[in-house]
């Protein structure tokens, strides 16, 4: 709803009807409601028109290396050079198809929301229900709510009946939600209006009537929907590294193309032949292999990750992992089970821990001298007293299909309360056939408890549970160790649920009763007092053992994790505690604070955004707040991912560096804002994709340090062999053939490099931080000018010594080929020898070197590649001095590294000093 909008959970039933202008017993006029449909619009979002094909395909032409490239296969084709003109342009658009088919999954969210509000409605028209599809609701609309149903718009309580709505999607809240007619607060956040059920939102139990407030646009849905279209469309970090990367690129290529023009001209040369040999300069400069290489490296960092169960949905995201230095995650089912699991039973004044996580009955009850009779009798309480079903695995549901796992039907708390009995021993199925049900009173918001009636043939007994207030209050005794009855100790009680619910725990008490003997009924005054209290039991959903894990590796790889999530703070708050979040708000004991969304609606811009950095922990979150906190923190550099399930999280997963949406849980939604689909809805998932993120970054990196001085060395004796007026070592097209064999044969290999040791236990890259730091610019230059000086300096040897210009040449050419395969197994790591990395541990690099071997062997002896390429075979006594070359830049590249890592060392050492 927007902000002008009536504060419809605040007013009453009857009131809410009545400025709605409706009858709640007839609902609208079929005319009246025609009126209003004419007025307000069908109940559906509207659909944002997305980029058309075309533009979509035009769009991967719009990068400054692309336009490079471009225009040199442009100019290439008018100078009738129609080989290099066509490997440059095939260049270009095989990487823009590539890049055309992954931006076609592009994000869709807008159409799956309208999608998710989709369904059919009972509606009051005339007096009569009818079903209608939801489209046609009109504010006024009474409805009618059954368990099952999607609710089809936002809508005000006018009468309940144990009516209850999974509300997950749009507020985070892990248990379905309490509904009533009652009005609750004007301050009440969306997760505590119960007043209101929302468009989209499941019912889960009981049925109940409303009136609708809001459709379309003006609901909750509609809200973030708008958000949505606010949120920015971010580059990632790694198309803004490319981007400044190819603008320097552009701008020193053109410098050393206008450079050698004028000293062309200088020396006399025409403007027509100087042009000409700036081209063949340009073309010697550019990484024509960098864009493809680009993709195919991160599309191999895809299939990486989908076998960690992270799926990519856009390209960039990839390497987006690697630079990530927050992640903000959703609690339920992402960091926990989204299995409420008992972890203590509490009766006779002696607590028993109870192990086992989720819904599969394994675990021990364990307890100072064995379980007691009111242990047990507490469990049976929770057993008897309880509506859920829990479902085997290969055991037919309610809609008759097996499940794979342990399934939950009902309330999850009381699913929690039938695992813990089972762990104890006791069996459902014959406990119910000792004491069958006769009657029961209903879980009700308003009372806080539910209670059984049983009999059997000697006796009958009432079971209760409920809040603890509640049941305390209706009991004068209660049960001892040995099954005596002794006087209540209300504060003992108060106190452990106090202790309990500060570990974060939920707490159920329970009860039973004596009816009379006669008793064929149960009434609310049959529960009234005398009852005899049985203890408590405390459930939370566990955190998941893996995310434990994998929060911790994280923190070792200097990547802060802030837990978002629409429950209660205190819960949010023991989950945080459980899984070591860190950060200023932590203390060292391992207590978190949490900040909820009414704490921070109260803060400043400022304020907002240093409790943004400080707090690790924030609970009952609005849309807009989680938006916010995104945004509060890309502002303050960093990059952010963020996790999410419901329709709530759009937002913030679409603003958001990579958005990471839950493959299980997650709604179209968020699956469609997201950049990344975790299959297994698990954070150490998150983590393992942070890790490839990393290795897929550092392999792109190498392959363009690796590949950078080729171009150098090749700009370089073009311009040298113009500076002193000779013939050129290497021609244009031989240039082209250098630059695509090699980026294919060899420089592709680097993407299957395995990740280095301790990838995890660095700092991430600072998100200003450029591709090439001044290590690797250094080494590029260094090899650049080997490349230059033994390609140019062998290349008039030969020429001394009496060989052919095509021999010569094809020196040269073999020279930077025999070079740049020896300098692979240099690039392989920045700073370790890849004796130490093990020779042969990237196969993909030894079959490189292979291919690439038996691919100049051919350039330089078959008839038809010497005629292509203007090569020719070379004499025995030629390849010594090839050779050599290439050894010596290895081992000098190796030397530098030694002498690099040692001065790091020493530094390393007088800075702890």
């Amino acid at each position: 709803m927007n902000e002008t909008a009536p504060l419809w959970h605040a007013m009453s039933a009857q009131d809410a009807a009545k400025r709605l202008d409706t009858d709640p017993e007839r609902g609208l006029s079929s005319g009246e409601a025609a009126e209003r449909l004419r007025q307000h619009g069908p109940n559906a979002l509207p659909v944002r028109k997305g980029k058309s094909a075309l533009t979509r395909f035009l769009l991967q032409f719009h990068q400054p290396l692309v336009y490079i490239l471009l225009a040199a296969g442009v100019i290439t084709a008018l100078l009738g050079e129609v080989v290099d003109s066509s490997v440059i342009l095939g260049v270009v658009l095989v990487n823009a198809v590539i890049g055309y088919l992954q931006e076609s999954k592009a994000v869709r969210a807008l159409s799956a929301l309208s999608a998710t509000m989709t369904t059919e409605a009972t509606v009051l028209r005339d007096g009569a229900p009818v079903r209608l599809d939801a489209a046609a609701l009109v504010p006024g609309d009474v409805v009618i709510l059954r368990s099952g149903d999607k609710t089809p718009a936002d809508v005000r309580i006018l009468s309940s009946r144990e009516l209850r709505s999974d509300e997950s999607m749009l507020t985070g809240e892990s248990l379905p939600v309490e509904k009533s007619a009652d009005p609750v607060s004007p301050d009440a956040v969306l997760a505590e209006r119960r007043s209101m059920a929302f468009a989209g939102a499941l019912v889960t139990y009981g049925q109940g009537r409303a009136v609708v407030a809001a459709t379309g646009a003006g609901t909750e849905l509609g809200r973030i929907s708008s958000l949505m279209e606010s949120a920015d469309e971010l580059e990632t970090p790694l198309t803004r590294k490319i981007s400044r990367f190819s603008h320097l690129l552009l701008v020193a290529i053109l410098v050393l193309a206008g450079l050698n023009f004028a000293l062309g001209l200088w020396r006399g040369e025409t403007a027509v032949d100087m042009f000409m040999a700036s081209v063949a300069l340009a073309v010697g400069a550019i990484p024509e292999g960098l864009p493809a290489a680009v993709t195919i490296i991160l599309a191999i960092g895809v299939s990486r990750m989908a076998a960690r169960r992270a799926v990519i949905r856009r390209l960039p995201a990839v390497e987006t992992l690697g630079s990530v230095t927050v992640i903000c995650t959703d609690k339920t089912g992402t960091l926990t089970e989204n299995q409420m699991t008992v972890h203590s039973l509490w009766a006779a004044g002696v607590e028993a821990l109870v192990g086992g996580t989720g819904y599969a009955p394994e675990g021990e009850i364990t307890a100072p001298g064995g379980l007691s009779a009111a242990h047990r009798e507490c469990l049976l309480a929770g057993l008897l007293c309880n509506d859920a079903v829990l479902r085997a695995p290969g055991e037919p549901g309610g809609n008759g299909a097996p499940s794979a796992t342990w399934r939950v039907e009902g309330d999850p708390s009381e699913a929690a309360l039938l695992v813990s009995a089972a762990k104890a021993g006791l069996s459902r199925a014959e406990e119910q056939a000792a004491w069958p049900r006769v009657d029961e009173l209903a879980f009700e918001s308003e009372r806080q408890y539910m209670a059984t009636l049983h009999k059997n043939a000697d006796e009958a007994v009432i079971w209760l549970k409920g809040s603890v207030e509640r049941v305390l209050e209706r009991c004068g005794q209660a049960l001892a160790a040995d099954g005596t009855l002794e006087p209540l100790d209300a504060a003992a009680v108060t106190r452990k649920t106090e202790e309990l619910a500060a570990r974060g725990l939920r707490v159920l008490a329970f009860a039973k009763g004596t009816p009379a003997p006669d008793a064929a009924a149960l009434e609310h005054e049959d529960v009234a007092l005398g009852l005899v209290f049985l203890g408590l039991q405390g459930m939370i959903d566990p955190p998941r053992a893996e995310a434990v894990d994998a929060v911790a590796a994280c923190r070792r790889a200097g990547v802060l994790v802030k837990m978002i999530t629409g429950d209660h703070a205190g819960t949010a708050v023991a989950i945080g505690r459980m899984l070591g979040l860190s950060g200023p708000s932590c203390e060292a004991d391992g207590h978190c604070r949490a900040l909820t969304g009414a704490e921070l609606a109260r803060l400043s811009d400022a304020q907002f955004a240093a409790e943004a950095r400080a707090v690790s922990v924030f609970a009952r979150v609005s849309p807009e707040q989680k938006l916010r906190l995104v945004r509060a923190l890309q502002a303050q550099g960093e990059v952010v991912a963020m996790t999410g399930d419901g329709v709530n999280d759009a937002p913030a997963l679409k603003q958001a560096d990579i958005g990471v949406a839950m493959g299980q849980a997650g709604t179209d939604a968020a699956k469609e804002a997201a950049d990344m689909v975790l299959t297994d809805d698990n954070f150490a998932s998150i983590a393992a994709a942070v890790e490839e993120g990393r290795g897929v970054f550092d392999n792109l990196v190498k392959f363009i340090a690796w590949t950078l001085p080729t171009n150098l060395g090749e700009g370089m004796v073009i311009l040298t062999a113009f500076l002193f007026g000779v013939a050129l070592p290497i021609l244009p097209v031989q240039i082209l053939w250098i630059n695509m064999t090699t980026a294919a044969a060899l420089g592709l290999m680097l993407s299957f490099e395995p990740k280095e040791p301790g990838i995890m236990d660095r700092a991430p890259r600072a998100p200003g931080k450029p591709i090439l730091d001044r290590l690797l610019a250094g080494r590029i230059a260094l090899v650049g000018a080997l490349l230059l000086v033994t390609a140019f300096g062998l290349f008039e040897y030969e020429l001394s010594r009496g060989a052919s210009l095509e021999q010569a040449r094809t020196v040269a050419v073999n020279v930077f080929v025999l070079v740049e395969t020896a300098y692979l197994f240099n690039a392989r790591s920045f700073r370790r020898s890849p004796f130490a990395l093990g020779f042969f541990s990237n196969p993909w690099a030894s079959w490189g070197a292979g291919l690439m071997l038996a691919l100049q062997g051919a350039y330089t002896y078959v008839p038809a590649m010497n005629a292509l390429f203007q090569s020719a075979p070379l004499a025995p006594r030629q390849w010594p001095l090839v050779l050599g070359s290439a050894v010596a830049v290895f081992l000098l590249v190796e030397i530098e590294k030694k002498l690099r890592n040692g001065l790091r060392r020493t530094a390393s050492a007088s800075h702890s000093t």
